[in-house]
């Protein structure tokens, strides 16, 4: 598959954070319907709360029941992020407000064949006149106990993401921008149009944005998909980079590793945390230390020439030197 890209594009793209996308997506691996070996200890932790979830509210089961790869998902569970200060709250109501013909219309069309047919309990709800709601609670339920608790680190990890790849794309162009967004997808420069290509054995047609823009959506839970036709924009959902240490210090039972010998755990973990540039507040998010530690650890690996500081307006970024790039990545 082809996307092809011109100049006015770059103008008009825009990446944007969607915690409503992140819990559908964080069901879809707690169910087993998607993989990310390096959030195997979330998953780990997170799977009890998810399975008592799924037994007290038949619901989350019902919404699971839709979500199919290399196929039609109903596109009112999961509407387009506006932007990266829209809140979960913002994405829901807009899941709540649509309209019951649209809902019975879409769920249709995502339970053709050959889609496995919906346990009974399921279709019971995909036929009650209020399946919005009960749809919209699942997702509610799911958010507030699976992803919100974490929340302040993902959006820390997926905000650093985003900044990283919007200012590669304003500096550097799309060759920049889609370079290592996904093994799968390729940048070919050609003059006034370039093309994305997409190896997607499924889908060959080429698209054009046409001044349009693409939509960048990064995700930690999620996987890679393309979004093509209304009502979502053109638009890439991709894996945010250093999601896996995205949740706290390592797990206490996994053995030591060379870096966390040498350095100490807590110190491994920031420099790790590193892969993308970050302010010391966004550190304490994401790795769930407290200030005063990561701030002692930052002296500590910016005296050793691990890391440096760069201003950027009133924030101050810490990043990794290439000897710190070198040590994180044994």
């Amino acid at each position: 598959m082809r996307i092809e890209v011109t100049p006015a594009d770059l103008a008009a793209s825009r990446f944007a954070v969607s915690p409503l996308g992140e819990t559908v997506s964080a069901l879809r691996l707690l169910a087993g319907l998607n993989t990310a070996p390096g959030l195997t200890p979330w998953v780990a932790r997170q799977r009890p709360v998810y399975e008592r979830l799924r037994r007290e509210l038949p619901e989350v089961g019902a919404l699971l029941a839709l979500m199919r790869r290399g196929g039609y998902n109903a596109d009112f569970i999961h509407p387009p992020p506006a932007d990266t200060a829209q809140d979960f709250a913002d994405e829901l109501a807009v899941v709540r407000a649509t309209p019951l013909a649209q809902a019975r219309d879409e769920l249709a069309r995502n339970l053709v064949a050959p889609h496995t047919t919906p346990p009974e309990y399921a279709r019971r709800i995909y036929r009650s006149p209020n399946v919005v709601d009960l749809l919209a609670d699942a997702i509610e339920a799911a958010w507030t106990t699976l992803v919100q608790p974490d929340w302040p680190r993902l959006r820390a990890v997926l905000e650093r993401d985003l900044l990283h790849r919007a200012g590669r794309l304003l500096a550097y162009g799309w060759g920049a921008a889609v370079a290592d967004l996904d093994p799968r997808l390729r940048w070919v420069p050609g003059g006034d149009v370039g093309t994305i290509e997409v190896d997607d054995p499924h889908q060959e047609e080429t698209h054009s944005l046409a001044g349009r823009g693409l939509l960048f959506v990064p995700t930690v839970f999620g996987i890679l998909i393309k979004y093509l036709e209304p009502p979502w924009p053109f638009a890439i959902v991709y894996p945010a980079y250093g999601a896996a240490e995205m949740l706290g210090p390592p797990d206490p039972g996994r053995p030591d590793d060379v870096l966390d010998r040498l350095v100490g755990r807590s110190r491994a973990a920031v420099l790790r945390a590193l892969a993308l540039p970050a302010t010391t507040s966004q550190l304490v998010a994401q790795l769930g230390l407290s200030l005063g530690g990561v701030g002692d650890h930052l002296t500590v690996l910016r005296e050793a020439g691990l890391v440096s500081r760069v201003r950027s307006g009133r924030a101050v970024r810490y990043r990794r030197t290439p000897l710190g790039d070198a040590l994180a990545e044994r």
